[in-house]
């Protein structure tokens, strides 16, 4: 780097910049009048200058802090400002934060005045998040022509860039959305904490748990400690007051709601009143006069872990003989049938009799009541959705308390309100049977309830949490005993939703402010996921919102009672809790629309509706030179050698599950199985290779079957490894590059087997396809553009369909929600270049057991960096699965490409028959393909094609009848030495379900296995175009057992040579996949692998040529190294020659001569003719 880059005034941030630019190469400048911050950046080795024309001399970019509109004037438009020594060509970076309106208006001046072209703003500040903690940032925006020149600076002094092309102005938008969450998440915050100390609940016991639960955000988990320790003085309240005031005074002027931020601000005007102007006021003091609550106090009482309480009471539990369950809905079955598991006898009930029956087959006992399932039980779980339902349940027609026997405990984990438990604890002492209640309500998802890892906040009588410890430890990996006895456990609860639902709430109004202001919406929730202003609910439902999906992972309705629980708290306890009441407000608003059922992030569509905005933010897609130049250069060392050190250390086999044989794309020499029998297993584990795959084909079974399969060859790898003395394996699950297949179930379904792993992988890059993962979003290339996953023809898959282009997004709509996008780590583009394979390392081994992480990769020294660093990983004891597109497994085993193999390589050159092709993929890419090779070589093909309705649709008969008439004629077309092409029709067949789209699948590919199967000649090679049709063809009609990835016969096409037990031993077999190459790929590997032409005449191979086939060449040849010369430049080319015998070298070399070429024309593998004095003699053809 080079240049000079001028600062005028000096900040925190600004210093920071200049080290930034400083470590970049470049030369800084600045002119500030304060000492103190001149002293610092002249420390890090810039350049002091003393008045601000010298501060823009020379530069090539001039950073202008401007903290307030009225210095605007003095620094650019003053008698000696910056700008009067500025260039022409230099650009203006404007380090603002005021108003976008004052901002437009600045370029527009300077625009108009002539004094520069290039201008941009950009908002500055250091992320919070995991990733980037403490980071700089920047946000900036300007016409394109100034962020092109801007970009260079701006990315040498930011460890993560923003930009907005169009008018300036947008760093300064999101700021004001960024302030308008923080408003909202810290009155919420302070609301939350009051009404749990007016609940008797200690404060410092809420921030423990709340901070790592759904109700966290960043202000609440940095500003609680500060405000409960009494570090936060009145003097806070007036200035952020303030920037609340500036966000509202735009909303005005755009007529956009926001009543959130207006009930915080209204909150922040009454603390600011009742401080009476005292700026050493703990704040604190000021929030307990609003609410009319002492939480001082209340922070100062004793302290207890609630942790260790629940450890002491659980260490004394009580034996529990039989469990009675009531309410089998998504959360409860998964904990009744966790608890058959853990060997428990539990008997159950629900309404709706089928789950009944699920439970039943899962291995427990039913009832026909509540009443009948309460007999004789110890403990009653009890795990409905509302009070009128617990109500209905205990004391209604044949209800449960009446059945239970004296000495039972009840645990209640349904959501409830405090005073709900506390009522109904007295009601069960008046029964007068030792009735005991454990107030208990649950967190954590369907997935987590079945796996025994819920979150419990358990109150009640010591002899209660001791009579039902077992069955609440055996449910929660976190149980937390809440002092305070019934009630305390559910006010627990009621905080969490209070602010989860807040949160919600607020994230709606933020991103429907936020598209009002024209911004980038996918931008924004990125920005402000690294941002203070950030949530566990932004970063888990803004993500709905972007891509419009609100299918209901948490109902909108579940809101409108859990808030309506908050409501009744406060009135009952009078306090006023006004940004609680107003979300409360918005969810019944999205319930009265209809809305209820839908997920609760539709509660932005109150907003959307009102105001006539988008929160939807489709992915755009990107230039892909632009995009791929502005990424940090590759990590400069190639870490092939040091992988191949680490892989002998490691010493494992990597055993690669692939889902069709398109997963052999980048490697060479590498053996494939078709059947996993444990004696297979135990041979290839002796030869001790580095790596092996098994075929699985799973993408063409349903998931139930699928899961099967992957569970079956699990165990028998595991059996087979046990028979091998000093093996071990790794399994990595090939997927496709385009984000179809069976997830999660068949990473369930190794995990079940193999035991659980520290992480799932996910690394979708392919780069012989054009699949890059970038920020956590997946592109297909497009030619020059890239396109986000989900915007392409895959994602419309019928059996494996998705919205989500952004892989964490995809994970979780892929599960369901059971793991959620802001749960998910990454592995981006900028740790792999800047910190290499250590930082990987360091990465995977921080992160928790059980995560899911996914790898950003744009180049193969990417996918290498990762590699390396996950086998140190390994090699320090930590364990992944990964589920992976082709290039990672060349990556981690050391892979070196080489160059397209051709016919001339493996020594067919000279067979006879012709070539087969088949194609089953019915993707668009693949019918562009076939139709380009019809157009450039249809002439040298015989195409034969199998109607899809008559094999799919029609009777047995018909589908017979088909097979028979493709099989018999493309026998015939072999032997004739003609390449012959039989395809299913392009039309494509779905079904009314995924499994029945699977099962049309099924039938169309079978057929093409048994049009294979019943040809008898023997082709000179075949090439399978598909994944599912490749797999079936290898396996079933031509019954390879193994196989040897031999190369490539182009780019991601992978070429086999089947097994000695195969119809068709050593015959290539190329396996073409649906979704890799231009639309003249299919065309260029047929006419590389393509028998030469039986051409008869000197015309015939002239029409040919003019006919685009070819170019043909007539030469002289004089003696025996001319005929050589010609014929290897011909059959190097492919295309026919004319060898001429001149008369004056007939002289010389006489009939021998002749009798040359005739033989080198006999033993060509193209047509040669050969012509004496310019007539022709004889023509001879490799036939």
């Amino acid at each position: 780097m080079s240049g000079v880059i001028g600062f005028v005034g000096l900040d925190q941030l600004s210093l920071d910049m200049a080290a930034s630019l400083l470590r970049a190469g470049y030369k800084v400048q600045a002119f500030e009048v304060q000492n103190l911050l001149m002293n610092e950046f002249l420390k890090l080795g810039g350049t002091e200058c003393f008045s601000l024309r010298e501060a823009g001399k020379g530069v090539a970019a001039l950073i202008v802090l401007i903290s307030h509109v009225d210095q605007i004037n003095d620094i650019i438009f003053g008698h000696d400002s910056a700008l009067k020594g500025l260039q022409k060509d230099t650009v203006i970076i404007l380090h603002s934060t005021i108003l976008p309106s004052h901002i437009q208006k600045l370029e527009k001046n300077l625009r108009e005045d002539g004094l520069t072209t290039s201008v941009v703003d950009a908002y500055v500040f250091k992320a919070t998040s995991e990733l980037l903690n403490g980071k700089i940032m920047v946000i900036s925006s300007g016409r394109s022509d100034a962020i092109s020149k801007a970009y260079p600076f701006l990315s040498a002094m930011s460890e993560k860039l923003y930009t907005f092309e169009g008018e300036t102005g947008a760093g300064s938008k999101t700021k004001l959305v960024t302030e308008l969450l923080e408003g909202i998440h810290l009155i919420a915050a302070v609301e939350a904490i009051s009404l749990g100390v007016k609940a008797g609940i200690h404060p410092w016991i809420i921030y423990d748990i709340i901070s790592n639960a759904a109700g966290n955000s960043w202000v609440f988990k940095n500003y609680i400690p500060q405000l409960l320790s009494g570090n936060v003085k009145y003097n806070f309240l007036n200035p952020f007051n303030h920037k609340l005031g500036i966000v509202l005074d735009m909303a005005k002027l755009l007529t956009f709601p926001l009543p959130l931020l207006a009930s915080a601000h209204q909150q922040l005007a009454l603390g600011s009143l009742l401080g009476h102007g005292d700026d050493n006021t703990p704040l604190g003091q000021v929030w307990d006069q609003v609410f009319g609550v002492h939480t001082a106090d209340a922070a100062n009482a004793e302290r207890y872990n609630p942790e260790e309480l629940a450890t002491q009471i659980t260490a004394k539990s009580k034996t529990v003989n039989r469990v009675g369950f009531i309410g089998l809905g998504a959360m409860g079955f998964g904990m009744a049938t966790y608890l058959v598991k853990s060997n428990f006898c539990v008997v159950g009930y629900d309404v709706y009799k089928p789950t009944l029956t699920r439970f039943e087959s899962a291995g427990g006992l039913i009832g026909s009541s509540p009443e009948d399932v309460s007999k004789g039980v110890d403990v009653l779980v009890v795990m409905v959705t509302n009070e009128a339902q617990a109500e209905s349940v205990l004391f209604g027609d044949l209800g449960a308390v009446s059945a239970l026997p004296s000495g039972a405990s009840i645990i209640l984990s349904s959501t409830v309100s405090p005073a709900y438990v506390i009522q109904l604890e007295r009601r069960l002492q008046n029964e007068g049977k030792d009735l005991k209640l454990v107030d208990a309500p649950v967190s954590g998802g369907v997935k987590r309830a079945s796996m025994g890892e819920l979150t419990i906040m358990a109150a009640g009588s010591d002899d209660a949490l001791k009579s039902a410890g077992l069955i609440l430890s055996a449910l929660s990996e976190k149980l937390y005993v809440i002092k305070g006895g019934c009630g305390a456990g559910s006010g627990v609860k009621m905080v969490n939703q209070l602010l989860a639902g807040v949160h919600i709430a607020a994230s709606a109004e933020a991103m429907a402010f936020g598209a009002r202001l024209g911004l980038s919406t996918r931008m924004l929730f990125d920005i402000i996921s690294n941002s203070g202003a950030t949530s566990w609910m932004f970063e888990n439902r803004v993500p709905h919102m972007l891509d419009n999906d609100y299918t209901p992972y948490s109902a909108l309705d579940i809101f409108v009672k859990d808030l309506g629980i908050v409501a009744r708290e406060c009135s009952a306890h009078k306090i006023p809790l006004h940004i609680s009441t107003i979300a409360h407000q918005l969810f019944i608003a999205g319930s009265a629309a209809g809305w209820g059922r839908q997920d609760d992030a539709g509660v932005v569509k109150v907003y959307e509706t009102l105001t006539g905005v988008k929160v939807e933010g489709k992915l755009p897609a990107l230039k892909k030179e632009v995009v791929l130049q502005s990424l940090p250069p590759e990590w400069p060392v190639d870490p092939i050698n040091d992988i191949h050190k680490l892989n002998q250390k490691n010493s494992r086999t990597l055993v690669v599950l692939d889902d069709d044989p398109t997963g052999t794309q980048t490697v060479h020499d590498v053996e494939v199985l078709t059947e996993w029998s444990i004696k297979s297993l135990v041979e290839q584990f002796r030869k001790k290779p580095i790596c092996f795959y098994i075929l699985t084909n799973s993408r063409a079974l349903s998931s139930e079957k699928a899961t099967v399969l992957i569970k079956d060859i699990c165990n028998n790898l595991c059996s087979a490894a046990k028979s091998v003395q000093h093996i071990d394996y790794t399994v990595v699950l090939r997927g496709d590059s385009t984000l179809r297949g069976h997830f999660p179930e068949e990473p369930d379904a190794a995990v079940s087997i193999l035991g659980q792993v520290d992480a799932w992988i996910l690394c979708p890059f392919f780069l012989q396809g054009g699949r890059y993962t970038i920020d956590d979003i997946h592109y297909v290339a497009d030619s020059d553009r890239l396109v986000p996953a989900g915007d392409t023809e895959f994602a419309n898959d019928a059996a494996f369909g998705y919205k989500s282009s952004n892989l964490r997004e995809w994970v979780e709509e892929k599960t369901a929600g059971r793991i959620p996008a802001s749960s998910v780590a990454s592995i981006s583009i900028q740790l792999l270049r800047k910190g290499g394979p250590d930082a990987v390392c360091e990465l995977l081994c921080s992160l928790e057991k059980g995560s899911t992480c996914i790898v950003n990769a744009v180049s193969e020294r990417d996918m290498a960096v990762f590699a390396a660093g996950m086998i140190q990983a390994e090699l320090k004891g930590k364990s992944f699965l990964c589920r992976s597109a082709a290039s990672f497994v060349s990556a981690r085993i050391g892979i070196i490409s080489k160059a397209p193999i051709r016919p001339k390589d493996l020594g067919i050159s000279k067979e006879r028959s012709g070539g087969l092709i088949v194609v089953g993929s019915y993707v668009p890419k693949t019918t562009k393909q076939v139709e380009e090779l019809h157009s450039q070589h249809g002439h040298m093909l015989k195409s034969l094609e199998v109607s899809v309705h008559k094999v799919a649709m029609k009777s047995s008969e018909e589908r017979e009848e088909e097979i028979n008439r493709t099989a018999e004629m493309a026998s015939v077309f072999l032997a004739a030495r003609k390449d012959t092409l039989i395809m299913s029709s392009r039309e494509l067949i779905t079904g009314k379900t995924a499994s029945e789209s699977l099962e049309i699948n099924f039938k169309v590919s079978s057929a093409l296995v048994e049009v294979v199967r019943r040809i008898t000649t023997r082709p000179r090679y075949i090439l399978a175009k598909g994944g599912i049709t490749s797999s079936d063809l290898a396996t079933k009609a031509l019954e390879a057992k193994r196989a040897k990835v031999v190369g490539q016969a182009l780019a991601g096409i992978p070429l086999w040579e089947l097994g000695h037990e195969s119809r068709h031993p050593g015959v290539p077999y190329i396996v073409f996949p649906g979704n890799v190459g231009d639309s003249k790929a299919l065309v260029e590997v047929v006419r590389s692998w393509a028998h030469p032409l039986r051409l008869s005449s000197t015309k015939e191979i002239l029409i040919n040529a003019e006919k685009g086939s070819y170019a043909v060449g007539a030469f002289n040849v004089y003696n025996m190294e001319g005929v050589k010369a010609v014929v290897s430049a011909a059959e190097q080319e492919r295309s026919p020659a004319i060898l001429q015998v001149h008369p004056g070298a007939f002289k010389q070399g006489g009939v021998t001569l002749v009798a040359c070429c005739i033989s080198a024309a006999e033993e060509a593998s193209v047509s040669l003719l050969c012509l004496l004095n310019f007539v022709l003699v004889i023509v001879v053809m490799n036939i």
